[in-house]
């Protein structure tokens, strides 16, 4: 087959920017529960019923892209009513409600849970705090938010990220079984 040269370069690849780190909270659980897996609407043999159902998902990648294969990903939220399960928080959280989360990822790097739009409450926009480990290294701590949420311009933290806002902020749209939100995650692995 004859070689023709049509003038065309391969493009570089977008620069991708790192998933800005943020505080860890002061509710991270103390003791993780009996039940920590992908999803947060059942507790054991509860079944949690309050709230948007929603899926939060993406892939967690390093900065060249590649997939960041057996990182874990744990997510842990407030429940419908603004409580964690957290003894800092007075032990008012609801009990059919998981609040925390663990998945290992596999060789695409993608992660989901099944779990509640994040709430608002005293003094916080909604958000769901998100941590990646890799081994025994702790790779990221951030939090997630919901994109065009009006107490967002409200929430000190969100307001600190300054340019790294969309990095962290993302939509929240209608989907055939709840809502789901993707949030891609980069780290330094």
């Amino acid at each position: 087959m004859p070689f023709c040269w049509t003038g065309a370069r391969a493009q570089p690849a977008a620069a991708r920017r790192l998933t800005p780190a943020q505080t860890e909270g002061p509710f991270y659980p103390v003791a993780l529960p009996q039940d920590s897996d992908a999803d947060l609407l059942r507790n054991g043999t509860r079944q949690y019923r309050r709230g948007q159902p929603a899926w939060v998902e993406g892939v967690v990648a390093d900065l060249q892209g590649r997939p960041v294969a057996g990182a874990q990903v744990e997510i842990w939220q407030c429940d419908e009513a603004g409580h964690y399960h957290h003894p800092g928080d007075g032990g008012r959280a609801d009990p059919d409600f998981q609040g925390f989360g663990r998945v290992t990822v596999g060789s695409d790097g993608r992660y989901r849970f099944r779990t509640i739009r994040p709430v608002a409450y005293s003094g916080r926009t909604p958000h769901i705090h998100v941590k990646v480990k890799l081994d025994r290294r702790e790779l990221l701590t951030t939090q997630l938010y919901v994109e065009g949420d009006p107490d967002n311009e409200r929430d000190f933290l969100w307001r600190r990220l300054g340019s790294d806002r969309p990095l962290v902020t993302v939509p929240f749209v209608a989907g055939s079984d709840g809502l789901q939100a993707n949030f891609p995650i980069v780290v330094q692995a």
